[in-house]
């Protein structure tokens, strides 16, 4: 599935059925490019390879082109859509400049849209360079990175990052790298996978950096 609605009980449905459960009100839709991920998080459902493969997000028919997501995309009923989001079972900016294809694609068409990037943060550390934060000026509205812990060891033991412990000072450093360009930067935790003692330890991280914390729920299937 390449666009998707979520929906409560940790559901993914396809527009056409969002809409047929919910007829009434403005909902996010998710832009689903890859199942490609850098990291290998101890609490992914990705983890899990059958229920992975299972999922409705997973990619079975390979990635698609960006000619593909704009023809979804067109075909959208956008009095029903608050935010577009870039999120699915793999982490978009391993497809980085189809992700800014299409951010620039719902820009043009849909210029008051917002747009949100979820995502791992590790970026820099994938292509090897620092110039990727100002190539999201003027089409992305919110980036959400996941902090997951309040130090290094702590963040590759849950996250079994592909480039090791330096990923957790990496992915800070992007997200401030973020903030000229980008309005919102937004850094998340998850509930019950850390104490509420870690979580605290997360918020002054944010806090003494100029970041925003949010604590987001565990999707337990």
């Amino acid at each position: 599935m390449i666009v998707y609605a979520t929906h409560a009980g940790g559901r993914y449905l396809p527009l056409s059925e969002s809409l047929k459960e919910q007829p009434e009100g403005k909902r996010n839709l998710y832009v689903n490019l890859t199942n490609q991920c850098n990291c290998a998080c101890t609490f992914c459902l990705r983890q899990k390879k059958k229920m992975a493969e299972s999922s409705s997000l997973w990619l079975r028919d390979g990635e698609p082109s960006v000619e593909q997501v704009k023809k979804e995309l067109d075909a959208v009923p956008w009095e029903y859509i608050r935010e577009v989001v870039f999120c699915g079972f793999g982490e978009p900016t391993m497809r980085l400049p189809e992700l800014l294809a299409l951010l620039r694609y719902v820009k043009e068409t849909h210029p008051g849209m917002p747009t949100r990037l979820n995502t791992n943060g590790l970026a820099e550390l994938q292509y090897g360079r620092e110039d990727i934060a100002p190539q999201f000026e003027g089409i992305l509205d919110t980036v959400s990175i996941s902090l997951n812990a309040s130090n290094a060891e702590r963040y590759y033991e849950l996250t079994r990052a592909r480039f090791g412990v330096k990923s957790w000072e990496a992915m800070l450093i992007f997200a401030q790298h973020c903030q000229p360009y980008v309005p919102h930067v937004v850094l998340t935790v998850v509930d019950h996978v850390e104490s509420e003692e870690e979580i605290a330890k997360c918020r002054a991280i944010c806090e003494a950096r100029g970041l925003t914390l949010r604590v987001r729920p565990y999707e337990a299937n």
